[in-house]
């Protein structure tokens, strides 16, 4: 088992009635699976995924339960530990990289961050190889000048396949994608899909794909988890949850799919 998840709490205290976002949630992940988690926003999807990646600062939150990753407890980690797994052995993708890539830092100085961190003897010649190989690895055309260009001198779909680049290149085990096609449009959005799919397969690298969009994730995933008001409410393999969903909930977000009507 890659990851197993027991019993995780979240609850925000910095309001005088405490807050509970993330509610007893429990899963497990394999290695090399594609695992979805759907649910509108505010359903506690993201805030799950932070408390795997290690990303929860705040000082005016509780998390409770555990998170194990390759055996070893990460909920409760310290600093030092986490950084050991953040950008090597776990990633994640954020929706939208136009917030997560610095604009006055080409895009070769940014792919190779995790390599400065994980890698601190790789030479500088050996990181700059590393980068174009990893970016020419999801598909963007002229990787070498890519690796010279700011982040403005890309569209949208060429920045999100950056932020996977920079994700992909120490080559983890685990990688969280959180809404990565959110502000994409509907062929780059399938594009993206198709990518993380080539990758799972090459790499045997797990994926946690995090979405509310049910038909990217039927199309992505092996197995979802339903959630809603930071509880899982229903989970199992993907064709099984579209054919037969046991919850009125879920029924809801697979009507929500657009459906294709005939033009009169």
């Amino acid at each position: 088992m890659l990851l197993e998840i027991k019993d995780l709490c979240i609850e925000f205290h910095d309001h005088d009635v405490p807050e509970r976002v993330v509610n007893h949630v429990s899963f497990s992940l394999e290695e090399g699976e594609i695992l979805g988690i759907v649910g509108e926003s505010g359903s506690g999807k993201s805030m799950t995924a932070m408390a795997i990646a290690g990303l929860l600062k705040r000082h005016d939150l509780e998390k409770k339960g555990e998170i194990f990753f390759a055996g070893k407890e990460l909920l409760h980690a310290s600093r030092a530990e986490l950084r050991n797994y953040q950008g090597n052995d776990i990633s994640i993708i954020f929706q939208e990289p136009m917030t997560s890539l610095n604009p006055v830092k080409r895009i070769g100085w940014q792919v190779e961050e995790s390599l400065r961190i994980h890698k601190p003897d790789m030479s500088k010649s050996e990181r700059k190889r590393r980068a174009i190989e990893v970016l020419s690895d999801v598909e963007l055309p002229n990787p070498e000048q890519i690796y010279r260009k700011y982040p403005h001198e890309l569209s949208g779909g060429m920045r999100q396949r950056v932020m996977i680049a920079s994700a992909m290149i120490c080559e983890p085990k685990l990688l969280i994608a959180d809404e990565p096609t959110t502000a994409l449009d509907v062929t780059i959005q399938l594009q993206i899909v198709k990518l993380l799919q080539r990758l799972n397969k090459e790499k045997n690298m797990a994926v946690l794909f995090i979405s509310h969009d049910l038909s990217l994730v039927k199309r992505l995933c092996s197995r979802i988890i339903v959630m809603h008001d930071g509880d899982v409410v229903e989970q199992g393999a993907t064709q099984e949850i579209f054919d037969n969903p046991q919850e009125s909930y879920t029924r809801e977000l697979i009507n929500a799919i657009p459906k294709l009507e005939k033009v009169l």
